[in-house]
């Protein structure tokens, strides 16, 4: 049987791949349209936002990952609703995996707060596109193709829920499971590779605490996120300053230690940078993990200043 060197591959038989296979951010909290489209609209603002991630620098083919989001609320018939649009781009070793998600949330009022009812429907591709090195020949029947690309449809639900001070969400992506397939060189069916998009599942909380002195806010946030296979929490602490300045540190269960820098430019539109700091042996090879977050929320249409006028009656 041929064989293929490559670093940390040996793929001889039909494998089914079973790992956390969607991206996770240090700025979890400005990500909530990918991971829960019952957030769709939930701060009455749209929003956009942009986070750039280099994941275990110095390690030969790491992850690097680009989010993009972006929500709006809006009423129709009296009711309210929320719209999303999410993509993420997750390059990794030969891997090179793109994700186009549309949120849809319900939006109903509860207490003095908002719950938004959410579904996702997407598509995610998933691209191949290697450099083997083959010990015998040029070829090998049990490679997966080169520069293949496949595409599948996953689906996703949740529920999130905001007030002026604290929310809270859960959520699923993958609900369906669907499954990616990749037949090896030449088409060989008994050599097919099966990247089995597994369910994740997320809960996420966070809370606005104005301290004694009003410019100052405590801002203690939560990420839960699973796949029973591999399981994360994120437990963020933020001091924001005159609600334009922040600084906060978050552990991540087994994994980092991440600082987090951030300011306001103009109004509403914020910056964001982390250092995600490894307490796992892979600190030994790399130097850390640079995060950059860009997030800005804005309203459509004017609000009417106030206008004087006088009355003929007390010229």
């Amino acid at each position: 049987m041929k064989k293929i060197l490559i670093s940390g591959f040996l793929i001889l038989v039909t494998v089914a791949i079973k790992s956390q296979q969607l991206p996770q951010v240090s700025h979890f909290m400005y990500d909530n349209v990918r991971t829960n489209p019952g957030s769709a609209g939930n701060k009455d603002m749209i929003c956009i936002s942009g986070i750039s991630r280099q994941q275990m620098v110095g390690f030969p083919g790491n992850p690097v990952n680009f989010i993009f989001n972006v929500d709006a609320p809006f009423r129709l018939f009296g009711v309210q609703h929320g719209v999303g649009l999410a993509m993420f781009n997750d390059a990794l070793g030969f891997n090179s995996d793109i994700n186009f998600q549309l949120d849809y949330a319900f939006r109903v009022n509860i207490g003095d707060g908002v719950l938004g009812i959410g579904v996702s429907g997407g598509f995610f591709d998933k691209n191949l596109d290697p450099e083997w090195v083959y010990v015998d020949e040029d070829t090998d029947p049990y490679a997966p193709e080169g520069d293949a690309t496949n595409m599948a449809f996953s689906l996703g639900a949740g529920l999130f829920y905001r007030n002026e001070n604290i929310y809270f969400g859960a959520s699923a992506l993958n609900i369906n499971t669907p499954e990616i397939v990749s037949a090896g060189s030449g088409g060989n069916t008994n050599s097919e590779v099966v990247y089995l998009l597994e369910r994740h599942y997320y809960i996420t909380a966070g809370y606005d605490m104005q301290l004694s002195n009003p410019a100052w806010e405590l801002k203690p946030a939560v990420l839960l996120k699973s796949d029973f296979a591999a399981t994360d929490l994120d437990l963020n602490l933020t001091v924001e300053y005159n609600k334009n300045i922040w600084g906060g540190v978050t552990y991540r269960t087994g994994e980092a230690v991440i600082g987090m820098i951030g300011l306001e430019l103009i109004e509403n539109l914020r910056v964001g940078y982390s250092y995600d700091f490894a307490t796992s042996s892979i600190t030994k090879y790399s130097s850390g993990s640079h995060e950059i977050m860009l997030n800005y929320c804005f309203k459509i249409g004017v609000e009417k200043a106030p206008q004087k006028y006088k009355s003929i009656r007390f010229l």
